[in-house]
Order: structure tokens, then sequence, then C-alpha cells
């Protein structure tokens, strides 16, 4: 017992003093509240309370995870820093198993390619992954990236824990009355749901693999477009994982050991930490650590508190087990209560492509009777065939509802694939009726056209234009990209048939062609049109350039005549040849 307490006292000052180096080398306060807005977002609040918002709105649940801190000397840049003790500490500490840090750096390198602005560090993935599971328990893992057997958190039932029942039927945590935190970095199933990820190329979106958990978990903390090398992003990103000051500095503790020099060690031989958030949680009771979960009774799910123990036999002398007073029923919450959604008075969903939508989808919760119910998790799913995304990129998203029961999906950003979709909003963790919205996204538009240039383009019969045609397109006053333009040479201004004589392009064989489609402006909304040729048809002419969205434009090309070629000279009026011999040198006499 005195060895365990001398180590958890020297434990206390490690922990001190490795805070105390995060705050110096990462930010001027490592103590930030955080408050919940009503997108469920985070931001910085008062830094002497913990942040007020549903535990199930944070990646984990808010399950508990280890607290142990990394030594107070960081390896730089290599593990032989250091002798001794110390030494050894310092390098088992700074390995990281080989496939386990390969699936960070993997995470890292797609999440720089498809939201490069996010800015994600892989050693923010191996210190996330550090205080959840020890590095998948040491990484234990099999060659694909699979842990060698599945790493649960404990019940979240309430009891010294966040309350969350059951939201998938036991398929990721094999528990059908609470969920659990799952894999190497403990997502609960009904985040997962939406986070889940396919890191490893095998067509499945496994919790338990560590591939698909770490890319799973940069594409969580990169939502909401945040940049994680600004230090109000990247505290809001890891307080959304697990919305606690404690673990916030734990985690930016390991952060710091990590950036400051790492390297690989054998899969299976990694360091496991010890201390345990809720090693005081739960008095009486001995936690069990992520990976495992305690034993199932005969006819008892998994997970499910021991009954009390029958009693003895009164005549042997030996004193009856006093009763033990059941706890009380757990009461129901605010999930419990929906009964149905509503709309909330969402308008009319429709955006041109490659814009953001106006209206958000807007959704209120409500009991029986018709109540509101707050602190609900909603969650919008885009369905159907289209590009278009929540902001942030994700094609879900969950909300807690406010105090007046409604949650306010992020907006929409319109992809290029035109035509209707679903938002289909649904109650996280409850069978009710959904609420499904339609939208439609329509094609890129312009409402303006203007020639770019003052001079119209001329040119010689027979010839070609040495000006060519460039346009802008705008949209209500900005540039308008990726319009489609067609353009056409027409008969006349009240005559939209396409001309058969006069000004022409060519097709790729060469052949005349008076008609492009196709044609589309670039980001700023200019076109600059294929090269333009004369027959030998003088006059003037007009090209007609018309977008989506009724914006049209005639361009007025003049073709001159050609030149007159010089009249072949007659012999009949040519003059007759000189005979004077003074002028002719052949008869020049001589001297």
């Amino acid at each position: 017992m005195a060895a365990h307490i001398g180590r958890r006292l020297r434990k206390g000052a490690a922990t001190t003093a490795v805070a105390a180096a995060a705050v110096a080398a990462l930010s001027a306060s490592q103590a930030p509240g955080a408050t919940v807005d009503d997108q469920g977002r985070q931001s910085t609040g008062d830094a002497t309370s913990a942040p007020d918002t549903a535990a199930d709105d944070s990646a984990t649940g808010n399950s508990p995870y280890y607290t142990d801190l990394p030594p107070l000397n960081s390896p730089n840049p290599s593990p032989s820093a250091g002798s001794g003790d110390a030494g050894d500490q310092r390098a088992g500490e700074a390995g990281i198993p080989a496939t386990v840090l390969d699936a960070y750096k993997q995470a890292e390198a797609t999440l720089r390619e498809k939201k490069p602005g996010c800015n994600l560090p892989w050693q923010l993935l191996a210190a996330i992954g550090k205080v959840e599971s020890g590095q998948a328990r040491g990484g234990r893992v099999t060659a694909d990236g699979t842990t060698v057997t599945p790493i649960l958190g404990p019940q979240l039932d309430g009891n010294g824990f966040a309350l969350i029942r059951d939201t998938d039927n036991g398929a990721y945590d094999g528990n059908r009355m609470y969920d659990q935190a799952v894999g190497p970095m403990q997502f609960i199933p009904s985040t997962w749901d939406w986070a889940g990820r396919d890191g490893n190329g095998d067509g499945r979106k496994d919790p338990n693999n560590i591939y698909d958990a770490a890319l799973a978990a940069g594409h969580y903390l990169c939502r909401f477009d945040w940049d994680l090398s600004q230090q109000g992003d990247l505290r809001k990103a890891i307080l959304s994982y697990n919305n606690s000051t404690d673990y916030l500095n734990t985690v930016l503790s390991w952060l710091e050991f990590y950036r400051r020099g790492t390297h690989e060690i054998p899969d299976g031989t990694g360091a496991l930490p010890v201390d345990r958030s809720d090693d005081t949680a739960r008095p009486g009771v001995t936690p069990s650590a992520p990976g495992t979960t305690p034993p199932a009774r005969p006819g008892k799910p998994s997970g499910s508190r021991p009954s009390p123990s029958p009693a003895a036999p009164g005549n042997g002398g030996s004193p009856s087990t006093p009763p033990v007073t059941p706890p009380p029923a757990t009461p129901p919450t605010p999930t419990d209560t929906v009964h149905h959604l509503e709309d909330a008075g969402t308008g009319t969903l429709t955006a041109m492509a490659g814009y953001t939508f106006a209206e958000r989808v807007s959704t209120r919760a409500e009991t029986e009777a018709g109540k509101a119910v707050a602190k609900v998790r909603i969650r919008f799913t885009l369905v159907g065939d289209t590009d278009t995304t929540f902001t942030g990129g994700e094609t879900v998203a969950t909300v807690t509802t406010d105090a007046s029961g409604v949650a306010v999906a992020p907006a929409l950003q319109a992809g290029e694939r035109t035509g209707a979709f679903a938002v289909q909003a649904a109650v996280v963790g409850r069978s009710v009726k959904g609420v499904p919205y339609k939208a439609t996204v329509t094609a890129r538009a312009a409402d303006a056209l203007a020639l770019a240039g003052e001079k119209e383009p001329t040119c010689v019969a027979g010839g070609e234009f040495a000006q060519p045609v460039q346009v802008k397109a705008t949209y209500r006053g900005e540039a308008a990209g990726k319009v489609a333009v067609t353009a056409t040479l027409v008969t006349s201004a009240d005559d939209p048939a396409e001309n058969d004589k006069g000004p022409y392009f060519k097709d790729a064989d060469g052949k005349a062609v008076r008609s492009l489609t196709g044609l589309r402006t670039d980001a700023d909304g200019q076109l600059t049109l294929p090269k333009l040729y004369a027959d030998d048809t003088a006059g003037t002419f007009l090209l007609r350039l018309t977008t989506a969205g009724g914006a049209t434009l005639d361009v007025k090309l003049t073709v001159e005549p050609a030149a007159a070629p010089s009249p072949e000279p007659d012999p009949s009026t040519d003059p007759a040849p000189s005979t004077d011999p003074s002028t002719d040198p052949s008869e020049t006499p001589a001297a």
C-alpha cells in the first residue's frame, strides 16, 4: 500500500510539472471552459468551470480515459537521450507501435488532401490514441490494423458515468442496454455511425481497426472548418472529443511530448498506461480498463451489476448478509420523452451548384402533448444522389436541441451535381418517425454577360480574327464561375437561326461550325472563345452567347472586303522600245 501511495504521489508531482510545461509550450492558459451553441459547436468560455454539454455530444460520450502523463523530459530527437530508468522510461513512452504510427500518419496525409485547411498533425491523433487506449493497448493489432481483442470502455449507465442508452442494438459494443465507447479511439456507437471511415480500404468501417478509427478521428477533429494550427480551434476540437478540461490538458501534454520526438517500435511492445480518470468515480467498485468488459452473469446482459449475495445460513454462527436496497429506477432521459419530430419553420431548400443554401434545416423535438424537449440529439443525414455536404464536408451532422426543443442543422453546401435530394432528421437513440426535407440543387447560372475589352472583333474576308472574343459572366454582381455557355452565330438580332455564311469556328477535324456548346466560364467567371475564321462574305454578323439563368450577349463581328488585286499590265499599251543608239548599251561605239 505504501508503495502504491508513493507512486501516486510521484505521479501527482509529475502531472503538475508536465502540465506546466505544456502550458508554457502551447498556450497561455490550458484550462479553458467551453460552451455549446445551438449547432453543437463549442467555444472557449470561463476557465474556472467545466463545459456544460450533453455527454453524448462528444466522440467518446465523455467516457473514462487514461490520465498517465509523459515524462518531464521528452526524448529529443531520439530515445537515446537520458540514462538509467528515466532514459528507459522516456524511450518507452515515446515509442509508438509500427502499425499504429502508420495509421496516424496515413490519416494525416488523407486529411491534408481532403481538408487542407484543418492542418491536422498526426501527433494529435497519437496523443488522443495514447489517452484513450494506450495506443491500441500497446499496439496489439493484426497486420491490417484490427485490434487482437475488441477495446471497450465501461457501459455508460449513469452510475458514475454519463447515461447513454443503447443506440446500436449492440452492433458495435455487444451491449443492448447501454452504449460503450469502442475501439482504440473510443468512439461511442452513435458517433461512429456517422463519423466512421474506411481507412485501410477493405470496404468496412470498423471502430476496432486503427486505420479506420484514426481516419474517423481526424475527420471528427476537422469538422466545422476548424484550423488546428490555431490554438483556439485546437482546444475546441479536443474538448469536442471528450468534454473535460483535465482531458484537454492531458492530451496537450502528450501532443507536446510527441512533437519533440518519437520513434517506431514493434507492434505489441508499447508501454501500457496505468491510471484512469474513473479510478475514484465509483467508490467500492474496481474500474475496468478500456479494453475489458465486466463478465456477464448467466441470464444477465454483459456489463450488468451483480445481484446482492444470498443470505448465508443463520444457524452456523455466521451472520447473514444484510439485505441490499436496490438502486432507484433510472429516471427517463430527455430522449426517452420524445414522441415525434416537427419541422421548425424550414424554408425552401434550393441553391445553385457551388453555392451555400440560404435556408437551414430546422427540426423541433416534442413530447406526445406537443411540449418542447431540450438536450436531445438530432441526426441530420443527406439522402440521395448528391455531392452536397454540410459545412465541413460531412454528409451527416448531429445537433442537440436547444431550450425551445429546436435543432438547426449546419448550413448545406451545394456540390456540382444538380437535382433533388433529401435531408432526413431523426432522433439519436430512439425509433420515432423522422422528418424528411426536400432540397434541390440547380445548375450554375449567370444573370449578366459582358464583353471584355472595348473593341469589337474585326477580320478581312477569307482570313481569321486576330482578336479573340472574351466575356465575363456574373451572378448578382459576383463572378459566376463554371457556368455553361452556348455560342451561336445567328442570322440576325431577330432571327436566332444559325447563320449559313460569314464567320465560323472549326471543329476537331477542321470543319466549319457556327454553334458551340459545352463552353464554361473559369473560376473568375471569364471565358475566352475558340478562334473565329471568316469565309469570303463581307458584312456585319452577330455572335450570340447565352447562359443558364437567362444571360444573353450579342457580339458584333465585322468582316471587311478583301483588298482588290493589282491589274495585270496590258502589252498593247506598253511604249515601243527605243531605237536611239545612245540609250542602247549594246550600240555604244568603242572608244
